[in-house]
Protein backbone atom coordinates (compact mmCIF):
# COMPACT_ATOMS: atom_id res chain seq x y z
CA UNK A 1 0.00 0.00 0.00
CA UNK A 2 1.23 3.44 -0.98
CA UNK A 3 0.18 6.85 0.45
CA UNK A 4 -1.60 7.94 -2.52
CA UNK A 5 -4.03 5.13 -1.40
CA UNK A 6 -4.56 5.64 2.64
CA UNK A 7 -7.98 6.23 3.35
CA UNK A 8 -8.18 10.01 4.51
CA UNK A 9 -8.14 11.25 7.08
CA UNK A 10 -5.87 9.33 9.35
CA UNK A 11 -2.82 9.27 11.27
CA UNK A 12 0.55 7.75 9.93
CA UNK A 13 3.18 6.35 12.66
CA UNK A 14 6.54 6.62 11.06
CA UNK A 15 8.02 3.21 13.60
CA UNK A 16 11.59 4.18 12.33
CA UNK A 17 11.33 7.49 13.49
CA UNK A 18 9.50 6.23 16.90
CA UNK A 19 12.63 3.72 17.65
CA UNK A 20 15.64 6.29 16.69
CA UNK A 21 13.88 8.76 19.24
CA UNK A 22 13.65 6.56 21.92
CA UNK A 23 17.18 4.85 21.33
CA UNK A 24 18.81 8.38 21.41
CA UNK A 25 17.42 9.41 24.36
CA UNK A 26 18.28 5.99 26.05
CA UNK A 27 21.90 6.85 24.80
CA UNK A 28 22.20 10.53 26.40
CA UNK A 29 21.01 8.60 29.77
CA UNK A 30 23.32 5.91 29.68
CA UNK A 31 26.30 8.44 28.58
CA UNK A 32 25.71 9.81 32.32
CA UNK A 33 23.85 7.48 34.49
CA UNK A 34 24.05 4.01 35.30
CA UNK A 35 20.25 3.61 36.73
CA UNK A 36 18.11 5.09 34.63
CA UNK A 37 14.51 5.36 33.22
CA UNK A 38 12.15 6.77 30.29
CA UNK A 39 8.72 6.36 31.70
CA UNK A 40 6.40 7.18 28.57
CA UNK A 41 3.71 9.95 29.41
CA UNK A 42 1.01 7.96 27.89
CA UNK A 43 -1.29 10.49 28.02
CA UNK A 44 0.50 12.07 25.65
CA UNK A 45 -0.48 9.43 22.89
CA UNK A 46 -2.14 6.31 23.96
CA UNK A 47 -2.21 4.21 20.79
CA UNK A 48 -1.83 0.60 22.20
CA UNK A 49 -0.04 -0.78 19.06
CA UNK A 50 2.68 2.19 19.57
CA UNK A 51 2.71 1.43 23.60
CA UNK A 52 3.58 -2.29 22.55
CA UNK A 53 6.49 -0.71 20.59
CA UNK A 54 7.52 1.28 23.57
CA UNK A 55 7.45 -1.22 26.15
CA UNK A 56 9.44 -3.82 23.58
CA UNK A 57 12.51 -1.25 23.48
CA UNK A 58 12.37 -1.04 27.68
CA UNK A 59 10.50 2.13 28.15
CA UNK A 60 8.52 2.36 31.54
CA UNK A 61 5.00 4.02 31.21
CA UNK A 62 3.59 6.97 33.22
CA UNK A 63 0.39 6.68 34.16
CA UNK A 64 -1.86 8.98 35.64
CA UNK A 65 -5.00 7.32 36.51
CA UNK A 66 -6.74 4.00 37.20
CA UNK A 67 -7.73 4.21 33.57
CA UNK A 68 -4.00 4.72 32.00
CA UNK A 69 -2.80 1.92 34.40
CA UNK A 70 -5.08 -0.82 33.34
CA UNK A 71 -3.90 0.30 29.62
CA UNK A 72 -0.74 0.15 30.35
CA UNK A 73 -0.84 -3.49 32.05
CA UNK A 74 -3.44 -4.54 28.93
CA UNK A 75 -0.75 -3.87 26.31
CA UNK A 76 2.27 -5.27 28.27
CA UNK A 77 3.76 -3.56 31.01
CA UNK A 78 5.02 -4.98 34.12
CA UNK A 79 3.72 -3.61 36.95
CA UNK A 80 7.63 -2.92 37.86
CA UNK A 81 7.43 -0.82 35.02
CA UNK A 82 5.48 1.32 36.27
CA UNK A 83 5.24 5.16 37.09
CA UNK A 84 2.36 5.79 38.41
CA UNK A 85 1.74 9.92 38.92
CA UNK A 86 -1.54 12.73 39.20
CA UNK A 87 -4.18 12.99 41.52
CA UNK A 88 -6.36 10.33 39.95
CA UNK A 89 -5.33 7.49 41.31
CA UNK A 90 -7.92 5.03 42.60
CA UNK A 91 -7.87 3.03 46.37
CA UNK A 92 -7.44 -0.22 44.83
CA UNK A 93 -4.91 0.59 41.75
CA UNK A 94 -2.60 2.63 44.11
CA UNK A 95 -2.28 -0.42 46.47
CA UNK A 96 -1.75 -2.53 43.74
CA UNK A 97 0.80 -0.66 41.98
CA UNK A 98 3.05 0.13 45.46
CA UNK A 99 2.40 -3.75 46.20
CA UNK A 100 4.34 -4.77 43.07
CA UNK A 101 7.07 -2.60 42.54
CA UNK A 102 5.96 0.15 41.02
CA UNK A 103 7.36 3.92 41.28
CA UNK A 104 4.05 5.50 43.21
CA UNK A 105 4.65 9.30 43.64
CA UNK A 106 1.71 10.84 45.95
CA UNK A 107 -0.09 13.67 45.11
CA UNK A 108 -3.03 14.33 47.36
CA UNK A 109 -2.96 13.94 51.02
CA UNK A 110 -5.78 10.64 50.78
CA UNK A 111 -3.52 9.01 49.18
CA UNK A 112 -0.83 8.88 52.31
CA UNK A 113 -4.00 7.65 54.52
CA UNK A 114 -4.66 4.68 52.02
CA UNK A 115 -1.04 3.56 53.26
CA UNK A 116 -2.24 2.28 56.07
CA UNK A 117 -4.62 -0.05 54.26
CA UNK A 118 -1.27 -1.71 52.97
CA UNK A 119 0.01 -5.31 54.95
CA UNK A 120 1.83 -4.54 58.10
CA UNK A 121 4.50 -7.60 57.74
CA UNK A 122 5.43 -6.02 54.48
CA UNK A 123 7.96 -3.05 53.72
CA UNK A 124 7.45 -0.44 50.32
CA UNK A 125 8.43 2.46 48.78
CA UNK A 126 6.69 5.61 47.53
CA UNK A 127 7.66 8.72 46.30
CA UNK A 128 5.62 12.30 46.68
CA UNK A 129 5.34 15.50 43.85
CA UNK A 130 6.88 18.41 45.15
CA UNK A 131 4.97 21.77 44.49
CA UNK A 132 7.63 23.67 41.55
CA UNK A 133 6.37 27.58 41.17
CA UNK A 134 8.58 28.32 38.45
CA UNK A 135 7.85 32.00 39.44
CA UNK A 136 10.32 31.68 42.13
CA UNK A 137 12.34 28.86 40.69
CA UNK A 138 12.96 29.26 36.91
CA UNK A 139 11.13 32.89 36.63
CA UNK A 140 12.89 33.69 33.03
CA UNK A 141 11.22 30.28 31.80
CA UNK A 142 7.58 30.39 33.57
CA UNK A 143 4.16 30.98 31.48
CA UNK A 144 2.79 34.23 32.25
CA UNK A 145 0.01 33.64 34.60
CA UNK A 146 1.15 30.13 34.91
CA UNK A 147 3.99 30.27 37.37
CA UNK A 148 2.74 28.54 40.18
CA UNK A 149 1.04 24.92 39.80
CA UNK A 150 -1.54 23.33 41.79
CA UNK A 151 -0.10 19.69 41.50
CA UNK A 152 2.28 18.13 44.67
CA UNK A 153 3.06 19.36 47.97
CA UNK A 154 4.67 22.78 48.40
CA UNK A 155 8.05 22.81 50.70
CA UNK A 156 7.76 26.73 51.14
CA UNK A 157 4.25 26.72 53.03
CA UNK A 158 5.46 23.55 55.58
CA UNK A 159 2.87 21.06 53.67
CA UNK A 160 5.72 19.04 51.77
CA UNK A 161 7.03 18.57 55.11
CA UNK A 162 3.92 17.65 56.61
CA UNK A 163 3.28 15.02 54.22
CA UNK A 164 6.57 13.67 54.36
CA UNK A 165 6.50 12.70 58.35
CA UNK A 166 3.05 11.43 57.77
CA UNK A 167 4.13 8.94 55.54
CA UNK A 168 7.17 8.06 57.78
CA UNK A 169 4.66 7.15 60.39
CA UNK A 170 3.86 4.44 58.49
CA UNK A 171 6.65 1.95 59.93
CA UNK A 172 6.44 -0.27 56.93
CA UNK A 173 6.70 2.83 54.36
CA UNK A 174 9.91 4.41 53.09
CA UNK A 175 9.65 7.80 51.22
CA UNK A 176 12.04 6.59 48.23
CA UNK A 177 11.65 9.64 45.69
CA UNK A 178 10.64 13.19 44.29
CA UNK A 179 8.64 13.53 41.85
CA UNK A 180 9.51 16.97 40.28
CA UNK A 181 7.38 17.39 37.11
CA UNK A 182 7.14 20.87 35.77
CA UNK A 183 5.81 21.73 32.03
CA UNK A 184 7.85 25.50 31.48
CA UNK A 185 7.44 28.00 28.49
CA UNK A 186 10.66 27.75 27.27
CA UNK A 187 11.70 23.95 27.29
CA UNK A 188 15.26 25.08 28.33
CA UNK A 189 18.28 23.68 29.70
CA UNK A 190 18.00 26.23 32.66
CA UNK A 191 14.18 24.82 33.78
CA UNK A 192 15.83 21.37 34.68
CA UNK A 193 19.12 22.89 36.45
CA UNK A 194 16.91 25.31 38.66
CA UNK A 195 14.70 21.85 39.40
CA UNK A 196 17.55 20.26 40.53
CA UNK A 197 19.03 22.81 42.51
CA UNK A 198 15.85 23.13 43.99
CA UNK A 199 15.24 19.33 44.80
CA UNK A 200 18.73 19.08 46.56
CA UNK A 201 17.71 22.17 48.57
CA UNK A 202 14.79 20.22 49.96
CA UNK A 203 16.85 17.09 50.13
CA UNK A 204 18.80 18.57 52.63
CA UNK A 205 16.93 20.82 54.26
CA UNK A 206 14.49 17.35 54.85
CA UNK A 207 17.64 15.37 56.03
CA UNK A 208 16.17 12.20 52.63
CA UNK A 209 18.20 9.51 51.22
CA UNK A 210 16.13 8.61 48.22
CA UNK A 211 16.83 6.30 45.89
CA UNK A 212 15.42 7.74 42.69
CA UNK A 213 14.56 11.28 41.50
CA UNK A 214 11.94 11.77 38.86
CA UNK A 215 12.89 15.05 36.52
CA UNK A 216 9.40 14.62 34.90
CA UNK A 217 8.80 15.61 31.00
CA UNK A 218 8.73 19.00 29.30
CA UNK A 219 11.20 18.25 26.76
CA UNK A 220 11.72 19.54 23.37
CA UNK A 221 12.27 16.73 20.72
CA UNK A 222 13.41 16.63 17.15
CA UNK A 223 13.42 20.53 16.66
CA UNK A 224 16.31 22.73 14.99
CA UNK A 225 17.88 24.68 17.32
CA UNK A 226 16.41 23.03 20.39
CA UNK A 227 18.30 21.63 22.66
CA UNK A 228 18.72 17.73 22.34
CA UNK A 229 18.02 14.45 24.51
CA UNK A 230 21.36 14.76 25.47
CA UNK A 231 22.14 18.47 26.54
CA UNK A 232 18.97 17.45 28.78
CA UNK A 233 20.53 14.98 29.90
CA UNK A 234 24.15 16.74 30.40
CA UNK A 235 22.62 19.19 32.22
CA UNK A 236 20.65 16.95 35.07
CA UNK A 237 24.18 15.07 35.47
CA UNK A 238 26.22 18.09 35.99
CA UNK A 239 23.44 20.04 38.01
CA UNK A 240 22.99 16.94 40.44
CA UNK A 241 26.83 16.46 40.56
CA UNK A 242 27.32 20.04 41.20
CA UNK A 243 25.44 19.97 44.47
CA UNK A 244 26.99 16.95 45.97
CA UNK A 245 24.70 14.14 44.86
CA UNK A 246 26.10 10.80 44.14
CA UNK A 247 24.34 9.78 41.11
CA UNK A 248 25.35 6.38 41.35
CA UNK A 249 23.05 5.63 43.79
CA UNK A 250 20.33 7.48 43.13
CA UNK A 251 17.81 6.70 40.05
CA UNK A 252 17.07 9.09 37.48
CA UNK A 253 13.72 9.03 36.03
CA UNK A 254 12.59 10.89 33.11
CA UNK A 255 8.87 11.16 31.85
CA UNK A 256 9.16 12.63 27.97
CA UNK A 257 5.95 12.09 26.42
CA UNK A 258 5.93 15.37 22.98
CA UNK A 259 9.91 14.96 22.88
CA UNK A 260 9.34 11.10 21.84
CA UNK A 261 6.06 10.80 19.87
CA UNK A 262 5.43 14.00 18.41
CA UNK A 263 7.78 13.63 15.44
CA UNK A 264 6.85 9.99 14.26
CA UNK A 265 3.61 10.87 13.25
CA UNK A 266 1.61 12.34 10.89
CA UNK A 267 -1.36 13.14 9.62
CA UNK A 268 -2.87 13.21 6.33
CA UNK A 269 -6.55 14.93 4.61
CA UNK A 270 -7.82 15.34 1.48
CA UNK A 271 -9.73 18.07 -0.04
CA UNK A 272 -13.44 17.47 -0.35
CA UNK A 273 -14.56 20.90 -1.71
CA UNK A 274 -13.41 24.32 -2.71
CA UNK A 275 -15.61 27.49 -2.86
CA UNK A 276 -15.99 31.32 -3.15
CA UNK A 277 -17.89 33.14 -0.75
CA UNK A 278 -17.20 36.62 -0.80
CA UNK A 279 -13.72 37.63 -1.16
CA UNK A 280 -12.86 34.24 0.41
CA UNK A 281 -11.80 30.81 -1.20
CA UNK A 282 -12.63 28.38 1.24
CA UNK A 283 -10.68 24.75 0.66
CA UNK A 284 -12.61 22.07 2.64
CA UNK A 285 -10.83 19.46 4.27
CA UNK A 286 -11.97 15.78 5.74
CA UNK A 287 -10.03 16.30 8.54
CA UNK A 288 -10.13 19.20 10.94
CA UNK A 289 -8.81 20.92 13.38
CA UNK A 290 -9.58 18.84 16.41
CA UNK A 291 -6.98 16.47 14.63
CA UNK A 292 -3.72 18.33 14.40
CA UNK A 293 -4.33 21.50 17.23
CA UNK A 294 -7.45 20.47 19.52
CA UNK A 295 -6.04 23.15 22.12
CA UNK A 296 -6.61 25.71 18.37
CA UNK A 297 -3.24 27.68 19.81
CA UNK A 298 -1.56 26.59 16.94
CA UNK A 299 -0.35 29.76 14.24
CA UNK A 300 1.10 26.98 11.21
CA UNK A 301 1.92 23.78 11.07
CA UNK A 302 4.63 21.82 9.28
CA UNK A 303 2.94 20.79 6.33
CA UNK A 304 3.49 19.74 2.41
CA UNK A 305 1.00 19.34 -0.25
CA UNK A 306 0.28 16.12 -2.12
CA UNK A 307 -1.56 17.39 -5.80
CA UNK A 308 -3.08 15.26 -8.36
CA UNK A 309 -2.05 17.41 -10.65
CA UNK A 310 0.20 20.88 -11.11
CA UNK A 311 -1.99 23.79 -10.81
CA UNK A 312 -0.20 27.46 -12.20
CA UNK A 313 -3.06 29.49 -11.41
CA UNK A 314 -2.25 31.16 -8.42
CA UNK A 315 -4.48 32.30 -5.79
CA UNK A 316 -4.41 35.49 -3.37
CA UNK A 317 -5.44 33.90 -0.51
CA UNK A 318 -7.28 30.39 0.38
CA UNK A 319 -8.49 29.40 3.44
CA UNK A 320 -8.28 25.83 4.33
CA UNK A 321 -10.80 24.52 6.67
CA UNK A 322 -12.28 21.49 8.46
CA UNK A 323 -14.93 19.43 8.04
CA UNK A 324 -16.87 19.90 11.64
CA UNK A 325 -19.82 22.66 12.00
CA UNK A 326 -17.64 24.70 14.02
CA UNK A 327 -17.11 28.47 12.21
CA UNK A 328 -13.78 28.29 13.83
CA UNK A 329 -12.44 24.81 12.27
CA UNK A 330 -9.98 26.85 10.36
CA UNK A 331 -6.84 25.47 9.96
CA UNK A 332 -4.20 27.81 7.66
CA UNK A 333 -4.32 30.48 5.37
CA UNK A 334 -2.13 30.19 2.21
CA UNK A 335 -1.30 33.70 1.04
CA UNK A 336 -0.37 33.53 -3.63
CA UNK A 337 -0.16 29.69 -4.04
CA UNK A 338 -1.13 27.28 -6.08
CA UNK A 339 -4.64 26.63 -6.54
CA UNK A 340 -6.13 23.67 -4.49
CA UNK A 341 -8.16 21.09 -5.73
CA UNK A 342 -10.51 18.41 -4.75
CA UNK A 343 -8.91 15.71 -4.37
CA UNK A 344 -5.82 17.08 -3.29
CA UNK A 345 -3.80 16.35 -0.32
CA UNK A 346 -2.04 17.78 2.72
CA UNK A 347 0.22 16.00 4.95
CA UNK A 348 0.49 17.11 8.42
CA UNK A 349 3.81 16.11 10.14
CA UNK A 350 4.73 16.27 14.11
CA UNK A 351 1.29 15.96 15.06
CA UNK A 352 1.49 12.92 17.81
CA UNK A 353 1.87 14.59 20.87
CA UNK A 354 -1.53 16.00 22.36
CA UNK A 355 -3.89 14.92 19.21
CA UNK A 356 -4.84 11.78 19.23
CA UNK A 357 -5.64 11.61 22.66
CA UNK A 358 -7.62 14.73 22.65
CA UNK A 359 -9.37 14.24 19.48
CA UNK A 360 -13.00 14.50 20.78
CA UNK A 361 -15.93 12.06 19.48
CA UNK A 362 -17.65 15.27 17.79
CA UNK A 363 -19.50 14.25 14.41
CA UNK A 364 -17.48 12.00 13.29
CA UNK A 365 -15.76 9.18 15.60
CA UNK A 366 -11.56 8.28 15.90
CA UNK A 367 -9.96 8.29 12.30
CA UNK A 368 -7.53 5.13 10.98
CA UNK A 369 -3.83 5.00 11.68
CA UNK A 370 -1.08 3.58 9.62
CA UNK A 371 2.08 2.65 10.04
CA UNK A 372 4.63 3.74 7.72
CA UNK A 373 6.96 0.48 6.96
CA UNK A 374 9.97 -0.21 4.54
CA UNK A 375 7.26 -1.49 2.26
CA UNK A 376 4.84 0.99 2.00
CA UNK A 377 1.91 1.35 4.88
CA UNK A 378 0.16 -1.21 6.64
CA UNK A 379 -3.33 -0.32 9.06
CA UNK A 380 -2.76 -0.78 12.79
CA UNK A 381 -5.93 0.87 13.68
CA UNK A 382 -9.73 0.81 11.97
CA UNK A 383 -11.22 4.05 11.65
CA UNK A 384 -13.93 4.10 14.83
CA UNK A 385 -17.53 2.44 13.99
CA UNK A 386 -20.83 2.71 16.39
CA UNK A 387 -19.92 -0.63 17.33
CA UNK A 388 -16.72 0.43 19.17
CA UNK A 389 -18.51 3.18 20.42
CA UNK A 390 -21.70 1.60 21.93
CA UNK A 391 -21.57 -0.57 25.28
Amino acid sequence: MQLSNLKTPCFILDSDKLVSNVLEFKRALNSRFSNHCIGYSIKTNSLPYMLHMLNELGCYAEVVSYTEYALALQVGFEKSHIVYNGPAKDKETFLDAIKNGAYVNIDTKREIEWLNDLNKQHSYKVGIRVNLNLGKISPEDAKEGESDSRFGFSFENGELEEAINKIQLCKNVKLGGLHLHRTSLTRSLNVYRNICKYAIRIINSLGLELDYIDVGGGYFGDKPNAPTYKEYVDTIYSSLLEEGIDVSKMKVIVEPGNAIVASPFSFLSEIIDTKKIGDSQIIVTDGSRNDVDPFFLKKDYFKSFIRKQEEKVFIDSQMVVGCSCLEYDKLFTLQNQPLLNVGDRILYQNVGAYTMTLSPLFIRFFPRVYLKTLNGYEIIREEWTVNDLKQ
